[in-house]
């Protein structure tokens, strides 16, 4: 218990020394302490931006993020998807909010999001509770990105500084939706690659993996996994196919947990996982078999805290893709439309 308390007692005095640096630094990772990768708009960015002009915002958005959460622990898994799927698509611009219409087609229906993203009625509300006690004030790219935090938090996850002063696009992209966002079925060099297009680095994208220590996934996207890999345990495999159940046909929509000792508490078990052959995914097991990623993985299996914190300055890097600033966008009223 003495280690994990000089452990929490270590995080939480590198998150005070984030809070004095300027804005134009990241959280350190846990090995380095330096700053890099950091998209060029990341300057206009603050944690205190809505301070002077919405001072309630994100205690509001925590109280309803953690209530959600706490409803249904899946949502908190939901809810950080939903951001990562909105910054990878042109930027965190809150562009996957945004509803189709007879002469518009969002990215709601592009293939890995159609029927398969959730969370954005939580979304709604906590805008729609802004709106009450700051009109034309919070954007709801804010809100997302708030949301994921928040979510890791109620979860069991360590905190870190959110970024903020983004704007609402008035545009989508279908075709982007379908083609920048990684596949589940990639092999490791895709993957890399996948995320090296986005500006992270090969092991940012071994950290932002770990968001699947939480969440779900469906029959249809892993049972090409456990029917015809080898690099799986067997028993892993046997347990997915008959209990899920997840046969060779049918059940597409039955879910399974990414991780199958801890799903709903955000930790590194993740990788204790892959270590086990047990990745429910492709993309997952990917990270740990043979490759340039497996140091990484290894790493994070061992020591919690290193993910932790190399999550966390992967998510503020995240964040800040291509962001709106200025009088760029809109700060929409409603998160599926356009003002």
């Amino acid at each position: 218990m003495a280690s994990v308390t000089h452990s929490m007692v270590t995080f939480f005095v590198l998150i005070c020394f984030i809070g004095i640096v300027s804005s134009s630094s990241v959280i350190p990772s846990a090995t380095t302490f330096v700053a890099s990768n950091v998209p060029t708009p990341y300057s206009e960015l603050s944690t205190t931006f809505y301070a002077t002009k919405c001072p309630q915002a994100l205690l509001t958005i925590k109280a309803y993020i953690t209530a959600a959460v706490w409803k249904d622990r899946r949502m908190g898994a939901s809810l950080l998807r939903l951001h990562f799927h909105d910054c990878f698509v042109q930027g965190c611009d809150a562009s996957v909010l945004l509803k189709d219409t007879p002469t518009f087609q969002g990215e709601q229906h592009a293939f890995p999001n159609n029927n398969s993203l959730r969370g954005y009625e939580i979304i709604d509300n906590v805008k729609a509770k802004l709106e009450e006690v700051c009109p034309n004030v919070v954007s709801c790219a804010d809100i997302l990105a708030v949301a994921a935090r928040d979510s890791v938090v109620a979860l069991g996850g360590l905190p870190w500084l959110v970024r903020l002063g983004r704007r609402d696009s008035t545009t989508a992209n279908f075709n982007a939706a379908n083609s920048d966002l990684p596949s589940p079925f990639l092999d490791l060099n895709g993957l890399i690659d996948g995320f090296k297009k986005k500006g992270f680095s090969a092991d940012e994208m071994v950290a932002l993996s770990g968001a699947h220590t939480i969440g779900k996934s469906k029959c249809a996207i892993f049972r090409k996994r456990i029917y015809n890999e080898s690099n799986i345990d067997p028993y892993y495999a046997k347990t997915l196919q008959q209990y899920v159940p997840c046969p060779k046909s049918g059940g597409d929509l039955n879910l399974a947990p990414f991780d199958i000792t801890t799903p709903t508490s955000f930790d590194n078990a993740y990788y204790k996982n892959l270590l086990k052959k047990k990745g429910l995914l492709h993309s997952d097991q990917q990270l740990y078999s043979g490759g340039s990623t497996d140091k990484k993985v290894l790493a994070y299996a061992n020591n919690p805290l290193l993910f932790s914190l190399d999550f966390a300055n992967a998510m503020v890097h995240m964040g800040n893709l291509s962001p709106l600033t200025g009088k760029q966008g809109q700060i929409r009223k409603y998160c599926g439309r356009v003002n």
